[in-house]
C-alpha cells in the first residue's frame, strides 16, 4: 500500500499521506473551507487594526478576539483532515479590506464575513450528507451551531453601532463591547 497518493480536485492535486476515507467533493469543501477559515482571521485582524488606528481599542480587543477564533477554527478542520490521513493545504491568503468609512461599514463588513462563512461551512455539510461522510457532517453540526452565534453577534454589533449616536455613547460602547458581545454583561 502506497503512504502517499495524489489526487487531482478543481485544479490541483491534494495529497493524501494514506489511505482516505475522506471522498473527493468532501475534501475539496473540507481544504476550501480550511482556507476561508484563515482568510477570516486576516481580515478580523485588519478589523481590529482599523479600530485600533482610531483609538477605539475596545472594537480592535473583539475583533483580534475574533481573529483568533477563526485560526481555532481553521486548527479544527486542520486536526480533522490530519486525523483522517490528509496533509492539509494552505492557499495564498487574499488581501483583506482595510478601508472604510466608518465603524458601522466595519460591522457591516463583519456581518457580511460571517454570512459567507455560513455559506461554506453549509456547502461542506452539504457535500458530507451528499457523500455519506458521517465524520464530515458531525464536524460540520459543531459549525453550523457556531455561525448562529456569530451571525447573532454581527446583528447585535451593527444594532448597537447604529445606536450609538453621539460619541459619548459610541465611547462607552467601545469601553463595553467585548463583554457585551460575549454575553458577560447584561444591557
Amino acid at each position: 500500500m502506497d503512504r502517499f497518493a495524489i489526487y487531482v480536485t478543481q485544479h490541483k492535486p491534494i495529497v493524501i499521506m494514506s489511505k482516505s476515507a475522506i471522498p473527493a467533493p468532501v475534501l475539496s469543501e473540507l481544504q476550501r473551507q480550511l482556507n476561508h477559515e484563515l482568510t477570516a482571521a486576516h481580515a478580523y485582524q485588519a478589523l481590529s487594526l482599523w479600530c485600533a488606528a482610531r483609538t477605539l481599542k475596545g472594537f480592535a480587543a473583539f475583533f483580534a478576539k475574533q481573529a483568533g477564533e477563526e485560526r481555532e477554527h481553521a486548527e479544527k478542520i486542520m486536526d480533522h483532515l490530519l486525523d483522517r490521513g490528509v496533509q492539509p493545504e494552505l492557499a495564498a491568503l487574499p488581501q483583506p479590506a482595510q478601508a472604510f468609512a466608518s465603524l458601522l461599514a466595519v460591522a457591516q463588513q463583519a456581518r457580511t464575513m460571517e454570512q459567507a462563512n455560513t455559506r461554506g461551512i453549509n456547502a461542506v455539510f452539504e457535500a458530507a450528507l451528499a457523500a455519506k461522510d458521517y465524520p464530515a457532517q458531525v464536524l460540520m453540526h459543531w459549525f453550523i451551531n457556531e455561525q448562529v452565534e456569530e451571525e447573532a453577534w454581527c446583528a447585535e454589533l451593527i444594532d448597537r453601532v447604529e445606536s450609538s449616536t453621539c460619541a459619548g455613547s459610541l465611547s462607552d460602547l467601545d469601553r463595553h463591547i467585548v463583554k457585551l458581545l460575549a454575553g458577560d454583561e447584561k444591557d
